[in-house]
């Protein structure tokens, strides 16, 4: 087993390139030199408050600096870092400190009064550290200032550290309460490139030494502009730094696509990190809005990974920019690499085709292997670096992580077709497949061609009870600015794109999808509304 640890990692580049900008935030620029030192200097005070090994930290933080400044604390001192959803209430929060046995929690000062509610609930909880951001500072917790200012020495904790140290990161999927993915860290860093970036490229580094022999200056700029709490962001953001290169961080705590182009222009940024059309859309909007605005000369590349990215709006985007590479990355929490699609001018492929990633296979149900070009459906699974599973959960690790023929797969519930030409087509999450009339639907299939029609900005679609079908469709859509829905012409075009029984029985307007800042759905929720709606009942 490998050994490679991200405090490792990121201390070999501050120590390279110690005066080089690592994050920024507005007018925050913090230096690699200071963003391991705060570190430090937090990880020192964990210790002291009696974590020991493999103790659970959770970062309950908007995106800012002090985010990846607590993981790398974290990964220090031999701790775990735990993220946060903070969309979340207070029976989420309470459930998911419980369950990731959280023993110390940092936390932006605005989510005080709900931590309050909860706190008594929670008594593994050793410390408590408070990010000032002009909310009430409780007095029950350490101002993160406090601990993180100032000169501190490279903290490592008596028992060391480890490739086999763990990161957990707690997915909400589809249905059902969080759960928390455990990855050896190792594992996680050859899973993310191993120090390399295959979109550019980068072969995975062989070691520490030759890591740091890359990194001849300041390295690449990537803008998070999807939650650091969320795989896509976090992750994005480790590629970035072991490639010396700094995070920016927006400084609204809503997504407003005018900040982002306007960050892009003025800091210079690279890379931008995003969640498919639920960013894409509103960002291409914004340009087309405003054509000419921005400086976009310094952006080379965005990914986007977690849900859909359109073809069309691919396209568009290209279109003012068109030195730029769009990389779409097929994945999971538990899947790192499924498949990647890359559109450039001209090349922009259509909507959930992937290129398989190496070690991805498409099983059937009886785990034969997919033919390419034989129209049968079957599940992607992933070997190689994998998670060890879910935390306290090892009914669920056994469902999603399978031997097939000697060798262990994740096969996280994604169904796909495999192309004659070797590219995957990829149907949706089984979890929400939808069941009519003896047929499998998939809701993304569907979802894909309503959000093609001008007068929808976002779809979602759902099944409801039918005693004819046994499940009817239900398009739940949330209509562009100012637009009229027309239900019969949406029916209508997802007959003509796909099989006639694919298309909705019923179509419900809302106002707003409600989808969380990753992109994902509350597909229970909308179900609820649709039964509701289309029933009369809950």
């Amino acid at each position: 087993m490998g050994d490679w640890n991200f405090a490792d990692v990121w201390e070999a580049v501050a120590t390279k390139v110690p005066d080089a900008p690592g994050q920024f935030q507005g007018e925050r620029v913090v230096s690699w030199r200071q963003f391991d030192r705060r570190a430090n200097r937090l990880a020192a005070d964990l210790l002291d408050a009696g974590l020991t090994r493999q103790s659970k930290l959770a970062a309950y933080l908007y995106n800012c600096p002090e985010y990846l400044q607590t993981y790398l604390a974290a990964f220090k001192a031999g701790l775990v870092p735990v993220n946060t959803n903070y969309r979340y209430g207070p029976e989420e929060i309470a459930y998911l400190f419980d369950n990731a046995d959280a023993e110390a929690v940092v936390f932006h000062a605005e989510f005080a009064p709900l931590l309050q509610q909860v706190r008594g609930r929670l008594p593994k909880v050793k410390r408590w550290y408070v990010v000032p951001d002009g909310n009430p500072e409780p007095g029950w917790a350490v101002r993160y200032e406090a601990e993180a200012f100032g000169e501190a020495d490279r903290v490592a904790a008596p028992w060391g550290r480890s490739g086999d140290d763990i990161l957990m990161l707690y997915t909400g999927g589809t249905t059902g309460m969080p759960k928390g993915v455990m990855y050896r860290q190792d594992d996680l860093f050859m899973a993310l490139g191993g120090g390399g970036n295959a979109v550019l490229g980068a072969p995975p580094a062989k070691d520490l030494d030759e890591l740091a022999s890359r990194i001849a200056g300041a390295g690449p700029r990537m803008l998070a502009a999807c939650p650091l709490m969320h795989g896509t962001g976090q992750w994005s953001s480790f590629v970035t730094m072991g490639l010396g290169g700094s995070i920016t961080t927006l400084q609204s705590r809503r997504f407003d696509p005018a900040e982002l182009w306007q960050t892009i222009q003025d800091g210079q940024i690279n890379a931008v990190a995003i969640v498919g059309d639920a960013f894409a859309k509103p960002m291409l909007a914004e340009l087309d809005s405003n054509p000419g605005k921005y400086d976009l000369s310094s952006l080379r590349l965005i990914s986007s990974s977690g849900v859909m990215w359109s073809h069309e709006v691919k396209e568009g985007l290209l279109k003012h920019h068109p030195s730029m590479v769009l990389f779409d990355s097929f994945g999971s929490t538990e899947a790192v690499g499924l498949g990647g699609s890359v559109a450039v001018p001209g090349q922009a492929p259509e909507t959930a085709k992937f290129q398989l990633g190496e070690r991805v296979q498409v099983f059937t149900d009886d785990g034969r292997p997919v033919e390419p070009g034989s129209d049968e459906v079957g599940m992607v699974a992933l070997a190689g670096h994998l998670p060890l599973g879910y935390y306290k959960d090892p009914q669920k690790t056994a469902s999603t992580f399978r031997e097939i023929n000697g060798v262990r797969y994740s096969i996280p519930g994604d169904y796909a077709m495999v192309n004659a030409d070797g590219t995957l087509r990829l149907l949706g999450r089984g979890s929400v497949c939808i069941n009519t009339g003896g047929e499998k639907v998939f809701p993304e299939e569907v979802e894909e061609v309503l959000k093609q029609h001008g007068s929808v900005r976002d779809a979602v679609c759902v099944g409801v009870p039918d005693d004819r079908f046994g499940e009817a469709i239900v398009a739940v859509i949330e209509p562009a600015p100012g637009a009229e829905v027309d239900a019969d012409e949406l029916v209508e075009l997802v007959r003509d794109r796909l099989a006639r029984y694919k298309a909705p029985r019923h179509v419900i307007v809302v106002d707003t999808i409600g989808r969380s800042p990753a992109g994902k759905v509350d597909y229970k929720g909308l179900q609820s509304l649709a039964r509701d709606r289309v029933l009369g009942v809950p």
